[in-house]
């Protein structure tokens, strides 16, 4: 098919014109259109590969992210090593370090010197071949990481191409990948309402969501990045200073610190230290100290490096954040699940720039080797800059009248005996679904996006219906009448029309959003649509057993038997049966005639398959009854093997088990009546 000349210059044109709105934003700051007008010039880009996909190249705006997870992340040689830093930990420490090199210099004068702030992230490596990104790898041991190009495609401050020219053949430019305190936020706030585990700090939600195999899921986690270094450089010249070099590396769309400085002498440096621990808590992002670094390049050169560090750069690292606060009482606190987590109420004491009056204390075992007694004066620091931490007690200021910590018998929310299952550390209510406490958390779960999706009712709203006894569970949701929600305090008749409108429409669901809906303990998105997809009807799940459910993919003993205790509690079967006769309802989803054909056998995708993505031979061969696995062993009854099938490939040959082509298995489809 013939592509019109016209065409093909709007497309080259909305890809110029998208590259240098990223640039713009991204690097310099300086944004051009409103956001409203990108994402119309993005949606034609997408309208017209869409129609034309022959005419999508690799390095487009719309192609960050893969479509296909990856099994594992290979190895990369860096081909010059990715150096740690010297610390200097105190002012001494610095001043020794301006000596040393003027010592190896011969010089007596002040030596110039660049200055940033050290980005509490993660090290990578990005390749340019050509002005076009080729790799993306991750620091590792300085010598070999980790190759996740797939993954920082998806960050938006990371170009595919750079933009203008004289850029060198091949170009390694190396930075810090990190995560907004402000995206930090939001993401805990989401896992927090989707009753999942918050992220510990940003650094580790970092590092956690550069390391996915899925850059779907890297994506949504909206990483960015600040450039601070070249290594490779092959074909072509850069200026000959550090501040020069990240000026150019801004000019060809890589984003750098805006707070870069170049001072003369070491006590400049001290001041800007000084200066970024002022400014430190107002960032958004966060910082544990200062780099500085020789500004010249042939200074650099001259001065060389160690076995694992250069001589001209050292980090400065900023003291720990923390202070010393009593702690005035302890709250317990009852989650989704009914676990009983202790909660420290401190007199309020300012740490790295915020106030903090609580702290977690996680469990009792955590009480215990703290040797924590209410009273007490405590070291609180903020972990990872964000989450407060009781560190430390200081025994030896510890009052007279100092109380001991107790867990109580019953539950704080509702008086139901608190109890610890066998084989388990952590302390629960009893009361389940009765408890007030589980009731709020359970119907914020019922609500969130990836379940029942339920717009306008917020967390302060579910308070406010359980607090006044409207709602006791899930299901009494759609029996709320419009003079009840008017009753309630800031609660007008325009909003309570909308809440019930939500409520309706959200009755026409899915059985996996059903399914995880219900908050089963240790049921997140992605069991809840293998449980669907194997048993095809919530009756069916309902009533499986031990090993039925232990059959389903994903599903191990321990997720089997939290099932099936949920299940078999009359309570919830209750509830879930006035959800039904209030009228919530999925479509069937359709499993083969033959859904039991493959019942028993085990099977693992491994390779790049073509024919048909792996997500897709996952449903079709669970609609059959097969268990998919993730990792091969003795009880794998076939292997089916796509192109550039690694390791999983290689252990079953080695114990003999049955390897499919994906031709075989595309075969086995049609045979089993479960073609498209």
């Amino acid at each position: 098919m013939t592509v019109p000349g016209k065409l093909l210059q709007e497309l080259e044109s909305l890809r110029d014109q998208i590259n240098h709105h990223n640039y713009l934003y991204h690097s310099i700051d300086a944004p051009e259109i409103l956001d409203a007008e990108y994402d119309q010039l993005f949606r034609r880009l997408k309208e017209i590969e869409t129609k034309h996909p022959e005419l999508v190249v690799d390095d487009s705006p719309t192609q960050r992210v893969g479509s296909t997870p990856l099994e594992g992340f290979s190895q990369v040689t860096h081909e010059r090593p990715m150096l740690s830093l010297d610390n200097a930990f105190g002012e001494e420490d610095l001043v020794d370090f301006d000596r040393r090199i003027k010592s190896r210099l011969n010089r007596n004068d002040d030596l110039e010197y660049t200055c940033e702030p050290k980005i509490d992230g993660v090290a990578i490596s990005l390749l340019y071949e050509n002005g076009k990104l080729v790799q993306g790898a991750t620091r590792g041991d300085g010598t070999t990481g980790e190759n996740v190009t797939q993954n920082v495609r998806t960050i938006e401050s990371i170009p595919l191409k750079l933009v203008g020219e004289g850029f060198p053949q091949r170009l390694e430019v190396r930075g810090e990948i990190y995560i907004a305190r402000s995206t930090f936020d939001q993401l805990n706030i989401e896992a927090e309402r989707q009753g999942d585990k918050v992220f510990a700090n940003p650094r580790n939600a970092t590092a956690g969501s550069l390391r996915q195999l899925d850059a779907g899921l890297t994506a949504k986690r909206k990483l960015t990045m600040f450039c601070y270094s070249v290594g490779l450089v092959e074909g072509g010249q850069l200026p000959n200073s550090q501040s020069e070099i990240l000026a150019q590396l801004k000019q060809w769309g890589l984003r750098t610190n805006p707070l870069v400085g170049v001072v003369t002498g070491i006590a400049d440096c001290t001041r800007y230290f000084a200066d970024m621990q002022g400014r430190r808590a107002d960032l958004d992002y966060d910082i544990d100290g200062v780099v500085m670094k020789i500004n010249d390049m042939g200074l650099q050169q001259t001065l060389g490096m160690l076995t694992r560090t250069p001589r001209w750069a050292i980090a400065h690292k900023f003291p720990a954040e923390e202070g010393a606060t009593q702690l005035l009482d302890v709250e317990f606190q009852v989650g989704r699940t009914g676990a009983i987590t202790p909660v420290a109420r401190l007199a309020p004491i300012k740490v790295g720039g915020v106030t903090i009056s609580n702290a977690t204390l996680h469990n009792m075992d955590e009480v215990d080797r703290l040797g924590l007694m209410i009273g007490d004066t405590v070291i609180i620091q903020r972990a990872g800059d964000v989450i407060p931490k009781v560190t430390s007690v200081q025994k030896h200021l510890r009052p007279v009248d100092a109380r001991e910590i107790v867990m109580p018998q019953v539950c704080p929310a509702c008086s139901a005996e608190i109890k610890i299952a066998v084989g388990e550390v952590i302390a629960k209510c009893s009361n389940g679904m009765f408890c007030t406490a589980q009731q709020k958390e359970s119907i914020r779960h019922f609500a969130s996006r990836l379940a029942m999706d339920i717009e306008g009712l917020g967390d302060k709203l579910v308070v406010q219906l359980v607090d006044e006894k409207l709602i006791e569970t899930t299901a009494d949701l759609f029996q709320l009448t419009e003079a009840q929600l008017v009753s309630l305090e800031r609660m007008a008749p325009k909003s309570a029309n909308n809440l019930l409108a939500a409520l309706e429409k959200s009755k026409d669901t899915s059985l996996p959003r059903f399914i995880y809906s219900l908050g089963i303990q240790e049921v997140g998105e992605s069991t809840a649509r293998n449980l669907a997809m194997h048993f095809g009807d919530l009756e069916s799940m309902m009533a499986a057993d031990q090993e039925t459910l232990e059959s389903v993919s994903d599903v191990g003993p321990i997720v089997a038997s939290k099932i099936r205790a949920f299940f078999q509690s009359e309570k919830n079967r209750q509830v879930i049966a006035e959800l039904c006769q209030a009228g919530l309802r999925w479509p069937v989803i359709e499993r083969s005639a033959n859904a039991s054909s493959l019942e028993g056998q085990t099977f693992v995708l491994t390779g790049t398959l073509s024919q048909i993505t792996r997500n897709e031979a996952k449903a079709k061969l669970q609609s059959l009854g097969a268990k998919v696995a993730g990792s091969v062993s003795k009880n794998t009854s076939y292997v089916v093997a796509g192109d550039a099938a690694g390791s999983k490939l290689t252990k079953a040959q080695e114990l003999g088990i049955s390897v499919l082509s994906e031709d075989d298995l595309m075969a086995l489809f049609t045979e089993h009546g479960v073609v498209d």
